[in-house]
């Protein structure tokens, strides 16, 4: 991983896809972030993640290194003051129909006999809802950017892959798509916006598409 920014408070960084964001249970899932990060950083709190990203997706993370800034980055996240936005290579062509932009709403929940797997569900599942924009068809796949206006589990593949969303999953998604486990998924966190927990200052991180 790579650190693109630090100070007293805060540190963000870029993922690579395949880390884990924090540990997992066993010791095979011991390397992720927060991990590399206490290494580099031994006095950091013990639990400096404020959200996660998929293992599979890459790009930027914020991590606080004290409690009272984990406190006002958690509450910017659930506020929805942060600003994020993803790029994703999609299989396939997306419907005409569906225009070159729009707002995906849909309720999922967690299938409890198919972990980590979710399910589509109208009247249980927690509404995810994100933005998306067209930028580009070619070789039989699709390149969209996504906005999530909330941050639930799988959100991003889930609207993807689901016809009632774009219909189309995210190249290399071995839950929704057709990916093998393993394999590079084609999602990335590109721009990461947020109030400096210590300043108030508004700052924005940007990392290059990797595919």
């Amino acid at each position: 991983m790579k650190i693109i920014h630090k100070d007293k408070q805060i540190v963000v960084i870029d993922k690579p896809g395949g880390l884990l964001s924090v540990p997992g249970r066993g010791p095979e899932k011991q390397d992720c972030v927060v991990n590399r990060l206490k290494k580099i950083l031994p006095d950091c709190m013990e639990q400096p993640a404020v959200h996660r990203l998929d293992m599979a997706t890459s790009g930027l993370m914020v991590l606080a290194l004290d409690d009272e800034s984990h406190r006002n980055l958690s509450r910017q996240f659930s506020e929805r003051q942060v600003q994020k936005k993803y790029i994703a290579l999609l299989e396939g062509i997306i419907d005409s129909d569906k225009g070159k932009s729009g707002e995906i709403t849909l309720g999922f929940r967690l299938d409890p006999d198919n972990r980590p797997y979710q399910v589509f569900d109208p009247v249980q599942g927690k509404i995810g809802i994100s933005r998306w924009q067209l930028l580009k068809i070619a070789d039989e796949k699709t390149l969209i950017e996504f906005t999530p206006l909330t941050g639930r589990t799988h959100q991003l593949r889930l609207h993807a892959a689901h016809e009632l969303g774009l219909g189309c999953p995210i190249a290399g998604d071995s839950l929704y798509g057709s990916g093998k486990q393993g394999d590079p998924m084609l999602l990335h966190a590109t721009m990461l916006s947020f109030y400096h927990p210590a300043t108030g200052d508004w700052l924005e991180f940007s990392s290059p598409v990797p595919f």
